[in-house]
């Protein structure tokens, strides 16, 4: 515990600044902490990027005892623990990747009062022993991760959350926040009443992502070409995850885009963990790394500059939908959601949820969730105010950042095409797939496909040709429309043969009309630049600042993000600081990290920060060094830092302005060597050689010789 609970806002304040390095909460995170530092329980529904974790960690921070956080999966808290560490706090998490003795080390801690927070698995938690181990602990709070997970009705449903109501029953008097991204009004309902949640308070932060651009297109049957000019148009260099509906279309886009020059990566629960898991941590640590994967893959993954997530096939609902782009710019940057799905993604899924052994409640509700997602789909509005609508909530205006909204898509009156096919299903029989009914429209006049239609006599029907004024993909296109909108179903059993629905007898009689999206031809399709995580000012200090980040996060082996987030990085490109003390302003910059890596970052800032004349202050630093003083004497004189004096220093140095041998008493023998050992060095930190001397020179004396070199 790092403050008492008195006064819950100043010490959450305290946290908030000195460990994790922001001036103030966001939106309703000041209320929720509040909430739980007060002892009151909590359902936080939060878009993913909105800061949910700081929700209960400040709290854990704030108040007596350890922290309970029940998460999903092993890789989740692995990556939370590690940040937090980072930040100097006492986390451990206890599961099933650590071993008899590593596990002991964690239970003992936890039993001394020695951590902060713990997180566990929903399995773990509820085990004899754990209970027993809560019951010997003074616990601060219990935060239930991922709560949407408790409901049978969600997309990423897990039986043992459903017992986790034993900790209000076991531990009446410890706060309880349950967090959750992705619930719509059925599963909130279900989060409460299976949590015993009925007193907390509900905050709604909303579901709106504004920095995530959706778009969503026909797959034109050639979806990994048009993926690939996607990322070059927009993304290339740069992270992001592929989602696929099968194993073997992962594995065979994986090695596509790696044969395209891309980094991409497979994963999918049919590989070996091994592979499962050193794949994920390259995507983790290096930059520019694309994950292919089925569902499988993401949930629990914490990496903030993922800069887009694509869709080759259809998602099965909203819920899916969301959860999975919304792994796209957890740091809030710009970044995408894009898809491509065709006719046959929606014959799959249906087909897949007919076959399914669940009851036919459960079937019902997968139709009209997957109802729900072709309506977002097929849909000429912003497409974010449907996203919103279907979590009941409004947006008042089209959010000028979809596709719908940068390229209005172009609408038709279908009524007379949809009654043409209509009819021509009707006619077939209802029992053809769209192909065969297709080619009877086009009136397919030669080979085995026009001895087919003969066989059936088909020719001979009045709709046989009469559907000539559009090709086969744009037929194809409105029979998914049609599906999409409720007029045509499938039946599976009977091999994929469309039929007519209730719905489609008022289109068919002419007695309602029908508008769909123009889908675009290939060649007028548009790309919109998104904007990367850095867009202008320095590139070259940018560049610099994340190389030094990397090879501080391979000597650590840990993702580069857990150094610092794209946006503190940003953020130092801009304000270019010169002291620790302004260093520790830059957002994302706490205590220990100050401590930890400020020295070096600003020797890579003073060393790339762009000064296109040289400052009133370095003007006159120089001019007190040609007097004689020495950089002691200057620092005292001026009331500056010793580290500020060198860095001006060293600019008059490489300026021309000064003469290195002004400035520094080394011997010729001390000289070469410094000189020879910068040249050894790759990267722009100076910290190989501040350490390989260890710490014999100051880091401004290492900067002016490396100003001297030119």
């Amino acid at each position: 515990m790092l403050f008492s609970s008195q006064n819950a806002t100043g010490p959450a304040q305290d946290v908030l600044r000195s460990v994790f390095g922001y001036e103030q909460f966001r939106h309703q995170q000041q209320a929720i902490v509040d909430q739980v530092i007060g002892g009151g329980d909590a359902l936080v529904l939060m878009p993913t990027g909105g800061g949910k974790s700081l929700c209960y960690q400040v709290p854990a921070l704030v108040r007596e005892g350890t922290a309970v956080v029940v998460s999903p999966l092993i890789a989740l808290m692995r990556d939370q623990v590690q940040a937090l560490q980072q930040n100097g706090v006492r986390a451990e998490y206890l599961n099933s990747s650590l071993d008899a003795d590593e596990a002991f080390r964690v239970e003992s801690l936890f039993r001394q009062g020695d951590l902060d927070l713990i997180y566990v698995a929903p399995e773990r938690l509820v085990t004899p022993r754990m209970l027993g181990l809560m019951e010997q602990t003074p616990i601060s709070l219990f935060a239930i991760d991922e709560a949407h997970c408790v409901s049978q009705w969600g997309h990423d449903f897990r039986p043992e959350y459903q017992q986790l109501c034993i900790l209000h029953e076991r531990f009446p008097a410890v706060p309880r926040i349950a967090l959750t991204a992705t619930a719509d009004l059925p599963t909130r309902r279900e989060i409460i009443e299976r949590l015993n949640l009925h007193d907390a308070e509900v905050f709604n932060s909303g579901f709106d992502r504004p920095n995530i651009r959706y778009h969503i297109s026909e797959n034109q049957g050639n979806a990994r070409e048009q993926l690939k000019r996607f990322i070059l148009n927009n993304h290339e260099g740069e992270a992001g995850i592929v989602y696929c509906l099968s194993r073997k279309r992962v594995e065979e886009t994986a090695e596509w885009l790696t044969r395209q020059g891309f980094t991409a990566l497979p994963y999918h629960a049919g590989l070996s963990s091994d592979i499962r898991q050193d794949n994920q941590e390259r995507f983790l640590r290096d930059d520019g790394v694309i994950i292919v994967a089925t569902i499988a893959f993401g949930m629990g993954i914490d990496k903030p500059d993922v800069r887009f997530v694509a869709h080759l096939n259809l998602p099965k609902s909203i819920e899916a939908y969301y959860q999975e782009t919304g792994r796209a710019g957890r740091d809030g940057l710009p970044s995408d959601a894009w898809m491509a799905y065709g006719l046959q993604d929606v014959i799959t899924l249906r087909q897949m949820q007919e076959q399914s052994t669940a009851e036919e409640a459960r079937k019902r509700v997968e139709r009209h969730k997957l109802d729900a997602m072709l309506g977002l789909c097929e849909t000429h509005a912003c497409r974010r105010q449907v996203l919103l609508r279907y979590f009941d909530e409004e947006l008042d205006e089209p959010c000028g950042n979809c596709d719908n909204c940068l390229t209005p898509p172009q609408t038709w009156d279908a009524t007379v095409a949809a009654q043409k096919a209509l009819s021509c299903v009707y006619r077939t029989g209802q029992r053809f797939g769209v192909n065969y009914v297709v080619d009877v429209l086009r009136g397919a006049n030669s080979g085995q496909v026009f001895e087919r239609i003969q066989s059936f006599g088909h020719d001979r029907l009045s709709t046989y040709g009469i559907g000539s004024e559009l090709n086969q993909g744009e037929w194809r296109t409105l029979f998914r429309q049609l599906m999409a909108v409720g007029l045509l179903g499938v039946d599976y059993e009977g091999h994929g043969s469309v039929f007519l629905t209730d719905a489609a007898r008022p289109v068919l009689r002419g007695e309602q009309t029908l508008t769909l999206r123009k889908m675009p031809k290939p060649e007028k399709q548009k790309t919109h630049k998104t904007s990367s995580a850095f867009t202008g000012g320095n590139s070259k200090l940018w560049e610099a600042l994340r190389a030094h980040r990397k090879s501080l996060a391979d000597e650590q082996g840990v993702p580069a993000y857990q150094i610092f987030h794209d946006a503190t990085l940003a953020d130092m490109v801009e304000r270019a600081p010169k002291t620790l003390e302004q260093f520790g302003r830059i957002s994302g910059v706490g205590a220990r990290k100050l401590d930890a890596y400020g020295e070096g970052f600003l020797e890579v800032i003073a060393e790339f920060a762009e000064e296109p004349a040289i400052s009133n202050t370095v003007e006159e630093t120089i001019v007190l060094s040609c007097e004689g003083l020495s950089p002691l004497e200057i620092a005292h004189r001026r009331d500056l830092t010793i580290g500020t004096v060198y860095r001006h220093l060293a600019q008059g140095i490489a300026r021309g302005e000064l003469e290195l041998e002004d400035v520094l008493t080394l011997d010729a023998s001390e000289l070469e060597s410094l000189r020879n050992a910068m040249a050894l060095q790759d990267g722009p930190s100076l910290k190989p050689v501040f350490e390989m001397f260890d710490g014999e020179y100051d880091y401004g004396v290492l900067g002016c010789v490396r100003a001297s070199l030119g």
